[in-house]
């Protein structure tokens, strides 16, 4: 791994921070904050007319959309990879306003904000006293610069009695490896809104012809091609996902739910422990820097914004009575993968029931959400696979650690707390593993006679792992390993999901190559799962 000049200054300061003091004393944000250089905004404001060049060339998103209100995000960026952006150390005033029309005749809401250097001159505004369920555009100012038009939609007052919901599922997209021309076709769909599952960036190095990409050498600067570790890594690496305009076209198109994996800060990592096993007090600065970038280049609200190496993720978003979606964060808070290769025999340490994937108070807000919860379906947008997967039919088969199947005792606890709660229309949204997947949910996965208690909906990349392939060479034996398994492609795509009354439908979308750009779209296949009789159907 690459370590920028930065890293080291980090890593000394970390030295004098011991893991205690970082997890439990009260001086411990600041004392984080500090040694990585994340003070709170105070920086005096500037004048935005001295901007001489575009700084909307990261574009327009919006977010967690609620039925009075939208978050609206953008950050002002005139060059991409100079220090600052290209921008002053000052807080830039941007202004703001949300239209029923694209032409903005008829204004919703308005104001203004600023973009302060401390946050990357990221933008925030939490657009409400809006009317629920219904579309909007908005925009930002600067100076002499009008943004890009976004488009926008609210979410149905909480108690409505909505009859359908369209949404899409995304994730995994690292740059190196292919073009986003997916984002392309899903700015074409007509959703209410995007689930983004994890791995919006990777951490891995980008060369100046990124990669499968085949840009003419030297397109990209030589910043890029080192691992992220600093602050100021994530911010660059984040500057070049948002520059992709596919990406931009998808973020103006829909409004995102947004939640990560592992790699907006480090492969395969769990809680304080690090893929390479730094010490925890080291690894904390690190995750404290990602989860900054991360909330920085993400249309979230205030509550989630960070404290040091930590931040309040997990979220619940309401959508009439017809869905609930409680967004899951199973990075953060999950205990240490089990000793050995992802891949191996069941662990003993899976079923200690000490494990946790979610964390004690995660897990408690969702059984309480579940309880509480009066609508049709319940949805569970999260990262890894639930359901689980044998790798072969036979008894020495393998499982992956980093996944539920690695921690059985905590699925064994989510599934039980969903039946306590008469959960009966489960739906579980899941990204991580570059396939399209779609599973039955199992109450006791040992007997494929078990009761169904749920489908598990796995949305493929956009380009992670390349071009892929319609039929894997482990497709029927994957099949035969699982029968709880329906579906299974490895083309890189998206998931188009439509909640109504009377069932779930899953259109698993796909393009056959992503080293070029322009790929047609297809639909390999579409599922439902009908209202209180869960399990997936040829649709």
């Amino acid at each position: 791994m690459t370590h920028s000049p930065h890293d080291s200054e980090l890593r000394a300061a970390a030295r004098h921070i011991g893991r205690r003091r970082f997890l439990t004393a009260t001086s411990a944000a600041a004392a984080l904050a500090f040694a990585t250089n994340l003070p709170t905004a105070q920086a005096a404001e500037g004048d935005p007319r001295s901007i001489t060049r575009d700084p909307f060339t990261l574009g327009v998103a919006s977010g967690d959309p609620r039925p009075g209100s939208v978050v609206l995000w953008t950050r002002l960026a005139p060059a991409l990879f100079e220090p600052g952006n290209g921008l002053p150390d000052l807080a830039l005033p941007v202004s703001w306003e949300v239209a029923h029309d694209e032409r903005f005749s008829r204004i919703a809401a308005r104001g203004t904000t600023l973009a302060h250097p401390e946050f990357n001159h990221s933008v925030h505004v939490d657009a409400d006293q809006l009317d629920a369920d219904r579309r909007y555009f908005y925009r930002f100012r600067t100076g002499g610069w009008i943004s890009p038009v976004g488009r926008t939609r609210t979410a149905p007052a909480t108690a409505a009695d909505n009859g359908s919901l369209s949404f899409g599922v995304v994730g995994c997209q690292r740059y190196d490896q292919g073009h986003w021309t997916a984002y392309r076709h899903l700015a074409d769909e007509d959703l209410h809104a995007v689930f983004h599952t994890g791995d919006y960036q990777y951490e891995y190095a980008v060369n100046s012809t990124a990669g499968a990409r085949a840009y003419p050498a030297g397109t990209l600067p030589p910043i890029l091609n080192r691992e992220t570790v600093t602050l100021d890594d994530y911010r660059l690496r984040y500057a070049l996902y948002h520059s992709d305009p596919d990406m931009r076209a998808a973020h103006a198109a829909h409004p995102f739910i947004v939640t990560w994996d592992d790699h907006e800060t480090e492969n395969n990592y769990a809680g304080d422990h690090s893929e390479n096993n730094d010490p925890p007090e080291e690894f904390l600065i690190r995750r404290a820097a990602a989860y900054r970038a991360y909330w920085e280049n993400m249309p979230l609200r205030a509550p989630q914004q960070p404290t040091g190496p930590d931040m309040r993720l997990y979220r619940r978003l309401h959508f009439g009575r017809l869905a609930q979606f409680d967004v899951l964060d199973t990075r953060q808070y999950r205990s240490v993968q089990a000793p050995g290769p992802n891949w191996q025999a069941p662990h003993p340490a899976s079923a200690d029931p000490a494990r946790t994937m979610l964390g004690a108070g995660q897990e408690r807000w969702l059984q309480d959400g579940w309880q509480r919860s009066r609508a049709l379906w319940n949805v569970l947008p999260q990262q890894v696979v639930l359901s689980e997967r044998r790798d072969q039919p036979t008894p020495d088969y393998l499982v992956s650690h980093d996944s539920w199947d690695g921690y059985a005792a905590p699925r064994e606890r989510l599934l039980a707390g969903a039946e306590a709660a008469g959960i009966e229309n489960l739906v579980v949204l899941t990204g991580d593993v570059h396939v399209h997947y779609g599973f039955d949910i199992k109450r006791d996965f040992a007997d494929p006679a078990s009761r169904t208690v749920g489908v598990e909906l796995v949305g493929t990349s956009i380009s992670s792992g390349g071009n892929g392939s319609d039929r894997p060479a482990n497709h029927d034996r994957l099949l035969a390993s699982n029968p709880h398994l329906r579906f299974y492609t490895a083309r890189r795509g998206y998931l188009k999901v439509t909640l109504d009354r009377e069932q779930a439908r899953a259109d698993y979308r796909t393009i056959p190559y992503v080293n070029a750009p322009g790929a047609p779209l297809a639909t390999a296949a579409s599922f439902i799962s009908p209202v209180g009789n869960p399990g997936l159907r040829p649709a």
